[in-house]
């Protein structure tokens, strides 16, 4: 793709990487074939070539976003199946990146849509605070088709999405050391996260056990925190990069203190912009060193596993598992292989998802912020997986598995809490719940 950017405009070392990616697309439109919102809608303006078209538009001219480009932008998943189909390597994820920058710095919203992005800004990366919320959510959500019936929807969609039970209280995990069973292996960090730990701690519980039976020390860094992924995909980029940077000092100080292995990331999500943070502090005197070092050590944490030598127990689940790949595991990190691999030769049998490059439509706050669409490809996902007749849906992210579990009743886990579960651990609580498997 030819461009037009001035030497000035060059200058700046977003817009010179923005100009690169510009120019390796050849607008051959592969990209189309596995966007989603293209799938569902199918306008042009709402498929990577097309918003890679006025992202082009919009940045050459040096001009303020419109809103026909936030419209299209906005409605981008970044779910990146894109950049698996795109035979030119067109770096899409930090094209969008730099476009959701320049809108929020350039175009002012609606009061509407500034206060409840501000909200979730404000509460997500918060555990506090977003418990408290949750139990309100909790509380309301009994109304939230009373909501939706009065068009607003995006509060119905916060309702929905609680959880249907009083979020559990996570134990305080920050700043401590969760020792090897046995002869010590290796050492990990692992990233506590700030959704994760409210909404299914029992993630996390599953990950310290499994690794600590396999002779894995495990350490939550002091100042373990929002790694900067919700906002940063918000737009919100000064909020992402200082939310970044504490994680980064934290994890650089607990290296400093013991070498790590890993760097060990149970939401898939959290774990593509971990893995990307040499990439964002590439400019950064201060942090392009630590930020590097800590991508590298990066790891989800099935890629991990499959680095151990686990067997399977005495009695093998044997459930039929559908396996939900998430689109940051599978197209952001490129991690397909390894969580099934695992869970096959721990005793499950595993069935891919039809149309599985499809995302769910969580994508971070995207089934709030975008709630029609959202629910239409949550609908589309659940609707393949009922057809396997599974006995429980395993994921790797937890805005995946809370999307799915508001559309269906089979039960969906943490691919870490199967394998923790197979390995001698006990029994998921939503099996357990669905009287599945042996007793834990």
């Amino acid at each position: 793709m030819q461009t037009t950017f001035s030497l000035a405009q060059l200058a700046d070392p977003q817009t010179a990487e923005s100009e690169k990616i510009l120019r390796a697309c050849v607008h051959c439109g592969f990209c189309t074939a596995t966007c989603p919102t293209y799938v569902l809608l199918g306008d042009e303006l709402d498929s990577p070539r097309g918003r890679i078209y006025l992202i082009k538009e919009m940045l050459e001219q040096g001009r303020p976003a419109t809103n026909e480009v936030v419209k299209h932008v906005d409605r981008c998943l970044s779910c990146l199946s894109c950049m698996t189909t795109c035979p030119s390597g067109v770096n899409y994820m930090h094209l969008v990146d730099h476009a959701r920058d320049h809108i929020e710095q350039t175009y002012r919203r609606p009061l509407s849509d500034r206060l409840i992005r501000g909200l979730l800004a404000r509460v997500l990366p918060n555990p506090a605070l977003f418990r408290l919320a949750a139990v309100g959510g909790w509380l309301g959500k009994p109304f939230a088709p009373a909501l939706r019936a009065l068009g607003l929807k995006r509060m119905a969609a916060m309702l929905r999405l609680t959880p249907g039970r009083l979020p559990a209280s996570a134990g305080d995990f920050i700043g401590k050391v969760f020792p090897a069973t046995g002869e010590k292996r290796g050492r990990v960090a692992l990233l506590s996260g700030c959704i994760g730990p409210v909404l299914r701690p029992s993630t996390n519980e599953a990950t310290i056990r499994l690794l600590n039976r396999h002779g894995i020390e495990v350490t939550i860094a002091a100042g373990d925190a929002c790694c900067g992924s919700l906002v940063h995909h918000m737009g919100r980029e000064e909020q992402a990069l200082a939310q970044a940077k504490s994680l980064i000092d934290a994890w650089t100080a607990e290296a400093e203190r013991g070498a790590l292995d890993a760097i060990l990331v149970t939401v898939s999500g959290c774990g593509t912009t971990v893995k990307d943070y040499g990439f964002m502090f590439r400019n950064d005197t201060a942090y392009a060193a630590k930020a590097a070092r800590v991508s590298a050590l990066a790891r989800d944490v099935t890629e991990y596993l499959a680095t151990l030598p686990m067997q399977a127990g005495a009695t093998p689940p044997g459930l039929t598992v559908a396996y939900h790949a998430a689109c940051s595991l599978q197209h952001g990190q490129k991690v397909v292989h390894a969580p099934k691999d695992l869970l096959c030769k721990l005793g499950f049998v595993v069935k891919d998802v039809a149309e599985g490059h499809l995302c769910c439509g969580s994508a971070g706050t995207y089934n709030i912020l975008q709630p029609d669409i959202a629910d239409r490809l949550r609908d589309r996902k659940v609707a393949n997986i009922e057809r396997l007749k599974p006995d429980v849906i395993a994921a790797g992210n937890i805005g995946c598995m809370t999307q799915i579990a508001s559309g269906t009743s089979i039960p969906v886990v943490h691919t870490v809490e199967l394998l923790d579960w197979a390995t001698g651990g006990p029994i998921p609580e939503q099996l357990a719940r669905k009287g599945e498997g042996r007793a834990g």
